[in-house]
C-alpha cells in the first residue's frame, strides 16, 4: 500500500495514561487484546490476534495537566504538508512533525474546535494492515461544538465526505462521514458547555454485555449502555480506572428462529371453524410462481360440490321409497273404504226394499176395498 492510499485512514491508536501497568492489566481483561514490548523504551504494543493495532505509553512531560486519553492517528502521504494545510484551515500544532526511527513521521494537532488528533506517514516498515474481526477499532466519533465546520475541515484535510444524518432530537443531528465509500465514523454536538471537543474510538467486540461486566469487575466505570443504535449495533461507553474514555461496538445480533414446538402449539388457539384453502388466495394474492398452481386449488375446491350433488341424488333415492309407501297406504285406504261404501249401499237398499214392499201392499189393499 502506497502512502497516497493511506490518506484519511485511521491507522493507529495510542493510550497516554498515568499508570501503564494498571492500564495494560485492565484492557486485557475487557477487550480481546494482549500486550507486546516494542523496540522503543517505555512503549508497549497492543495486539489483537497477530495484528498490531495501537500503543501504550505514559503521558509526556509536555502534556502535564492533560487527563489520560486515547489519541488516534490518521494517515497522510506528507505530514509536513498536512500540518501546513491544517494550520491554514484554523488548526493548531501541539507537537511538530517528528521522525520515529524505522517507523515513520508524525505530528499532533488540534482542529479548529479543539479536538486533538495526530497525523502519520509510515516509514520503510510494513504498511498498516486491515483491522482484525475482533479487537480492532471499528468506529470513530467526534464530539464538537461545530459539526458543519468540523466536517468541512476534515473533508479538505483527509477527503472525508458527508454521509447521512440522524436527527437525535435535543442532541442535534448525528452526522456520519465516509472514507473511500464506507461509513467510518460520526460527528455530534458536545453534551454540556464543560465538555471539551474530543475524539472517541470504538473497539469491535463479540459481546458488549460481557465487556460491560468485565470492565466493572476490573475497576472501570460504565458511562452509557449497552444500547442498540440505528443499524442494529450495540454500544457501550466506559472510563478506565485512570480516566481514559473508550467504547465498544457489537455487530447486529442475529434473531434465533422459532422452535417447532411453539409452531405446533398454534393450532390449539385456532378458531373452531378453519378457513378453507380455497379462500386464502382471496385475502392474500399469490406470487407469480405460486399463481400457476392456483388452478389445481380450484379443481380440488370444486370436488366437494360434485360430492354434494351425488349426495342429493342418494338422498332422493332414499326418499323415494317413502313416497311409494305413502301412495300404497293411500291406495289401501281407498280400497278399504270403497267396499265399505258398497256394503253400506247394499244394507240401505235392503232396508229400503221391505218398506217399499209394505207400502205397495197397503196401496193394493186400499184399492181392493174400494
Amino acid at each position: 500500500m502506497s502512502n497516497a492510499e493511506i490518506r484519511g485512514r485511521f491507522i493507529w491508536h495510542e493510550l497516554l495514561t498515568t499508570d501503564t501497568a494498571a492500564s495494560a492489566a485492565f484492557y486485557q481483561k475487557v477487550l480481546p487484546w494482549r500486550t507486546q514490548p516494542s523496540s522503543m523504551p517505555g512503549y508497549t504494543i497492543w495486539m489483537a490476534g497477530q495484528t498490531q493495532i495501537g500503543g501504550l505509553m505514559a503521558l509526556p512531560a509536555e502534556a502535564a495537566g492533560a487527563p489520560p486519553h486515547w489519541l488516534m492517528y490518521v494517515g497522510t502521504p506528507n505530514v509536513d504538508a498536512t500540518c501546513a494545510q491544517a494550520q491554514a484551515l484554523g488548526a493548531k500544532v501541539h507537537k511538530a512533525a517528528t521522525d520515529i526511527p524505522n517507523v515513520g513521521r508524525f505530528a499532533v494537532l488540534a482542529d479548529p474546535q479543539g479536538a486533538t488528533f495526530a497525523v502519520f506517514t509510515p516509514g520503510a516498515g510494513p504498511p498498516p494492515g486491515t483491522p482484525p474481526a475482533q479487537g480492532g477499532f471499528s468506529w470513530h466519533e467526534l464530539a464538537t461544538t461545530d459539526v458543519a465546520g468540523a466536517l468541512r475541515f476534515y473533508g479538505e484535510l483527509f477527503g472525508w465526505s458527508k454521509g447521512p444524518g440522524h436527527d437525535m432530537g435535543a442532541m442535534g443531528v448525528y452526522q456520519l462521514f465516509e472514507h473511500a465509500g464506507s461509513q467510518v465514523g460520526g460527528m455530534c454536538n458536545v453534551q454540556g458547555p464543560s465538555t471539551p471537543p474530543s475524539w472517541l474510538s470504538y473497539v469491535h467486540v463479540a459481546d458488549s454485555n460481557r465487556s460491560v461486566a468485565a470492565a466493572k469487575a476490573a475497576g472501570g466505570r460504565l458511562l452509557h449502555g449497552p444500547m442498540e443504535v440505528p443499524g442494529g449495533s450495540w454500544i457501550a461507553l466506559f472510563m478506565d480506572p485512570q480516566g481514559g474514555a473508550f467504547a465498544v461496538q457489537e455487530m447486529p445480533r442475529t434473531v434465533a428462529a422459532p422452535k417447532p414446538a411453539v409452531a405446533a402449539a398454534k393450532p390449539a388457539a385456532a378458531p373452531a371453524k378453519p378457513v378453507s384453502a380455497a379462500a386464502k388466495p382471496v385475502a392474500k394474492p399469490l406470487p407469480a410462481a405460486a399463481a400457476a398452481k392456483a388452478p389445481a386449488v380450484s379443481k380440488s375446491a370444486a370436488k366437494p360440490k360434485k360430492a354434494k350433488k351425488k349426495a342429493k341424488k342418494t338422498v332422493a333415492r332414499k326418499k323415494a321409497p317413502k313416497k311409494s309407501v305413502r301412495k300404497a297406504r293411500v291406495v289401501k285406504r281407498k280400497s278399504v273404504r270403497k267396499p265399505k261404501r258398497k256394503l253400506a249401499r247394499r244394507k240401505t237398499a235392503r232396508r229400503v226394499a221391505p218398506k217399499k214392499r209394505a207400502r205397495a201392499k197397503r196401496k193394493s189393499t186400499r184399492g181392493r176395498r174400494r
